[in-house]
């Protein structure tokens, strides 16, 4: 099932997408929010007549660095022994068609094409073999990075964590196996990246084991799982897209922040 978080007419609400091609997907209100046990209300609305806002408003963003050993070699790094971890906060999620604002204080902005699992109940030590049970599903993410800040400061919190550096959506796909799943990235048009999820160095099990051993995750919680080679700069108007197999594609472009 296909859930999105949308609004219209000054309401917010959860709904499920019904249909396949783009210009016909309907959203079937829910009843409630689907972290919980939930009915569809049966009121039906064309997807071309909301806002489709982030799918989840996490309250953190566990993201994954270096879990991909080309993009760890690009950049000139080595590839970790252990999942390596940083948050995102809240205030830097965006959802799909939202403006990402390059940030004044920076001159290399790059994209990250991620798969983000969305956490569907509160948890904690979680074992492997119970992972699946935590998972709600799965969305694209986009794990804007401040290239040159990064490298000059220690900590990446605002290389990372600046204002609508973390584009999720376009919805979450709770059916799906996402263990070797097509990403690829676009801009403007070109393709900058393409992997798949079978390429990461530490699986989605690993990662959710490792973090859950230091803290409670929560419902809506997103864990990033890192980004396939062939990152690269984004400019003022650009448009860039990311695609996973068997969910969707999250677009967005790039504008001088205001």
């Amino acid at each position: 099932m296909r859930i999105a978080r949308f609004s219209i007419d000054g309401n917010v609400a959860f709904g499920a997408i019904e249909g396949d091609k783009q210009d016909e997907l309907v959203l079937d209100i829910i009843k409630g929010i689907p972290f919980a046990d939930f009915e569809l209300s049966g009121t039906k609305v064309p997807v071309s007549k909301v806002r489709l806002l982030p799918p989840v408003l996490p309250n953190k963003v566990v993201a994954f660095g270096r879990n991909y050993a080309e993009h760890a070699r690009e950049l000139g790094n080595e590839v970790p022994d252990a999942p390596f971890a940083f948050f995102k906060p809240s205030t830097s999620v965006i959802g799909p068609g939202d403006e990402i604002q390059y940030p004044s204080f920076s001159e290399e902005v790059h994209h990250e094409a991620e798969l983000a699992v969305v956490i569907g109940r509160m948890c904690r030590e979680v074992p492997r073999e119970r992972v699946k049970d935590v998972i709600f599903g799965y969305t694209c993410a986009n794990d804007i990075t401040a290239r040159d800040v990064q490298k000059r400061e220690k900590q990446w919190a605002r290389a990372k964590g600046f204002d609508s550096s973390c584009p999720l959506g376009p919805w979450v796909e709770t059916d799906l196996d996402a263990s070797d799943l097509t990403i690829q990235l676009t801009v403007n048009g070109q393709q900058r990246q393409l992997g798949r999820t079978s390429e990461m160095i530490h699986s989605i099990e690993d990662l959710i084991v490792n973090i859950s051993e230091a803290m409670t995750l929560l419902p809506g919680d997103v864990i990033l799982t890192g980004t396939p080679a062939g990152v690269g700069p984004l400019n003022v108007g650009d448009e860039v897209a990311v695609t996973i197999e068997g969910i969707g594609t999250l677009t967005n472009k790039v504008v001088k922040r205001g």
